[in-house]
C-alpha cells in the first residue's frame, strides 16, 4: 500500500511538471523571444554604416565636387538602399585597410582587394564588384632600350617594387618560388598610386598595379607604361567581418539589382570610359598648356561659370577640345575662337566678336546652358551634362534621334552609357533612313563628351594639388 501511495505521488509531481512547463511554454510568445541581433539588424537600428575605403582615385578620394570615387558610389548606393548614413574610415595603404578590417565596429572594407586564394583562407569576402588583371607597369623611357620587360624572365636585374600584403607581393613570392629571379622591394609605406608615381619619376623601374588603377592612372602619370600582364582575371570584393551571412545576403541582392537596373553599367562608364581614349601625345600637350595658355582665360572661364552655374573646369576642357585653347582658332568649317562659334550661333548669343576671349567663353557658356534646359526633363543627374554636350557637337536633333532609336531597340533612352551606344548607328543607312533628322556622324559626340571629361578630371586632379600644396607652404 505504502509502495503504491509512492507511486501516485511520483505520477502526480510528474504531471504537475509537466503541465506547469507546458502551460509556461504555451503562455510564452515567440515574439518575445530574446535574439541576438545580427550585423545587419545593428546597421539598420543604428541607421550608420561603418566602412573602411582606400583613398585612391580608382577608390574614394575628395575632389572638386566632394566625394567620389567609383567604390565610395557604389557603397553610398548601398547605404541608400539601407537607409543609413555612410561614414568612412580611410585608409592610405592595402595594409592599413586590412589592418582596420579588424576592428568590431566595421562592417564593411572597401579597398581593390583581389579575392586571391591566400586571402580567401584569412579573410571573409563578400560579393564581387569588377574584374580586374595584375599588370607590370614600367617606366615609358624603358621602351627605348632594350631593358623594357615583355614578360617575367624580363624583370632580371629590374628595380621592382611593390605594397606590403597585396595580391602583388602574393603573386611575386609564387614567382620568387617557382625560381624566378626578381629583384623585389615590398613597402607598407607607399600604396600603389604613389608607386606609379615613382615609377613615372624613375625612382623605380617597374611597380605592380590592377588594371583599373593603370587605366585610370595614366592620365595623371604619362611616362608610366604598361609591359605585361601577370596573372589571369581576379575579382576585386568586399571584406566582411566574420558572422555576417544577413549583410552578406543583403549585399548579393542589392548588388544583382544594382546590375539588372543598369546602374553598375553607367557607374562603370562615368568612372572608366574616358580612359579608353588616352592619347600619350596629345595628354602631354594638354598638361604643357595647362601652365602655359590656361592662366590668360582661367578667370573669363571662373566668371562664366559662376554666372551660369556650370563647373568652370568643365567649361575650360570644352574650350580645349574645341580650340586647343586658342583664341584664333578656325576650322574648315568657319567655326572661330576658343569656344568655336558659328557666326550664326554667334549672332543670336550677341557675340560681336568671336575672336575675343571673353565673348566666345561667355557666349559658349550661354549656348551650354541652352542646350542643357532643351534636353528632356526625363534625363537627370550628369546624364544632363552630357546629352547637352553631345548635342554641342552635333545638334538636339541628332539627340533626339538617338533616344528614339534607343527606345526602339529596348535601350534606356535617358542615360549616357546607353545613348552613346545608340549615336554611331546615326551613320548607318538602316537606321538614319527612319529617323527625323537623318544622317549623322554619330560616333563623333561620343568622342567629344569622352575627351571633355577625360580634360576635366586631369584638370580637377592638377588644380586640387596646386590648391593642397598652396595650402602646405601656408
Amino acid at each position: 500500500m505504502f509502495i503504491q501511495i509512492k507511486v501516485i505521488l511520483a505520477m502526480f509531481f510528474a504531471i504537475s511538471f509537466f503541465a506547469f512547463g507546458w502551460l509556461s511554454h504555451s503562455a510564452y510568445e515567440p515574439g518575445t523571444r530574446i535574439k541576438k541581433l545580427s550585423i545587419l539588424d545593428k546597421i539598420k537600428r543604428d541607421k550608420v554604416l561603418n566602412v573602411v575605403l582606400l583613398n585612391a582615385p580608382s577608390t574614394y578620394y575628395i575632389g572638386t565636387e566632394g566625394k567620389q570615387g567609383f567604390e565610395y558610389d557604389l557603397l553610398k548606393s548601398y547605404a541608400h538602399h539601407l537607409g543609413v548614413d555612410l561614414n568612412i574610415t580611410a585608409a592610405h595603404t592595402t595594409q592599413e585597410a586590412i589592418e582596420l578590417s579588424k576592428n568590431p565596429a566595421i562592417h564593411i572594407t572597401s579597398a581593390a582587394l583581389a579575392k586571391t586564394p591566400q586571402r580567401k583562407k584569412t579573410f571573409n569576402f563578400g560579393p564581387s564588384y569588377f574584374e580586374v588583371q595584375e599588370q607590370v607597369i614600367c617606366h615609358r623611357g624603358m621602351l627605348r632600350s632594350k631593358k623594357f620587360p615583355r614578360d617575367v624572365e624580363d624583370l632580371k636585374g629590374l628595380k621592382i617594387t611593390v605594397g606590403a600584403d597585396t595580391s602583388y607581393s602574393e603573386t611575386l613570392d609564387a614567382l620568387i618560388g617557382d625560381g624566378f629571379d626578381i629583384n623585389a622591394t615590398y613597402t607598407s609605406e607607399y600604396s600603389t598610386e604613389e608607386l606609379l608615381a615613382k615609377v613615372a619619376s624613375h625612382e623605380i623601374d617597374c611597380t605592380i598595379a590592377d588594371s583599373n588603377i593603370y587605366s585610370v592612372n595614366l592620365r595623371y602619370f604619362t611616362e608610366i607604361a604598361l609591359a605585361f600582364s601577370i596573372s589571369g582575371r581576379e575579382q576585386l570584393a568586399y571584406l566582411l567581418p566574420k558572422n555576417s551571412a544577413e549583410l552578406e545576403a543583403d549585399m548579393y541582392s542589392w548588388l544583382n539589382s544594382f546590375n539588372q537596373t543598369g546602374e553598375m553599367t553607367q557607374l562603370k562608364d562615368h568612372y572608366y570610359s574616358y580612359v579608353l581614349f588616352f592619347d600619350y601625345y596629345n595628354t602631354k600637350m594638354f598638361y604643357k598648356r595647362i601652365k602655359s595658355r590656361l592662366p590668360r582665360y582661367e578667370k573669363y572661364f571662373k566668371e562664366a561659370g559662376e554666372k551660369y552655374k556650370i563647373p568652370w573646369r568643365l567649361l575650360a576642357s570644352i574650350s580645349y577640345q574645341e580650340s586647343h585653347w586658342n583664341p584664333k582658332a578656325k576650322s574648315f568649317t568657319g567655326v572661330r575662337g576658343l569656344m568655336m562659334l558659328t557666326r550664326r550661333t554667334a549672332k543670336i548669343l550677341g557675340v560681336k566678336n568671336r575672336l575675343d576671349p571673353k565673348q566666345s567663353i561667355t557666349g559658349g557658356t550661354r549656348h551650354i546652358k541652352q542646350m542643357i534646359k532643351f534636353v528632356p526633363k526625363e534625363v537627370e543627374g550628369d546624364n544632363r551634362l552630357k546629352f547637352a554636350l553631345a548635342a554641342y557637337n552635333i545638334g538636339m536633333g541628332h539627340i533626339k534621334d538617338a533616344r528614339i532609336l534607343a527606345k526602339k531597340i529596348g535601350l534606356n533612352q535617358n542615360v549616357w552609357s546607353d545613348l552613346k551606344i545608340v549615336l554611331p548607328l546615326l551613320s548607318q543607312k538602316k537606321y538614319y533612313k527612319t529617323l527625323k533628322f537623318g544622317y549623322a556622324r554619330g560616333a563623333e559626340p561620343v568622342k567629344y563628351v569622352e575627351a571633355i571629361y577625360n580634360y576635366k578630371n586631369i584638370l580637377e586632379n592638377q588644380t586640387d594639388e596646386l590648391a593642397l600644396s598652396v595650402k602646405k607652404k601656408k
